[in-house]
């Protein structure tokens, strides 16, 4: 007997800004692979922002809209990083005691 699929959380959310979950024995399924392709572009655009966030924030001259804004996308990126850390953690341990962090 197998052991049955563990729930993929997805990166991205459904109506009403629920989880959307994978539940599939094959991490080679279209639709697997489609977020592995969303989780690498999420990847590349938060190290991007990181990057680009040094100029602003140390730079005395940047007004408060410019940081608020850089701000919000940074939290984004960060949403975007934890939702991949929980789903890959979720998928590599047996430790039933992972926090369920809400996005």
């Amino acid at each position: 007997m197998s052991t049955p699929p563990t729930p993929r959380l997805l990166p991205w959310t459904g109506a009403d800004d629920k989880p959307c979950h994978l539940l599939t024995d094959r991490d080679d399924s279209p639709l697997a692979r489609r977020a592995d392709q969303i989780e690498a572009l999420q990847h590349r655009m938060g190290t991007g922002l990181l990057e680009h966030a040094r100029v602003p924030i140390d730079d005395p001259a940047v007004d408060s809209r410019q940081l608020r804004f850089l701000s919000a996308q940074l939290r984004t990126a960060q949403r975007a990083a934890l939702r991949v850390a929980q789903s890959h953690g979720a998928r590599t341990t047996d430790d039933d005691t992972l926090p369920d962090l809400e996005f």
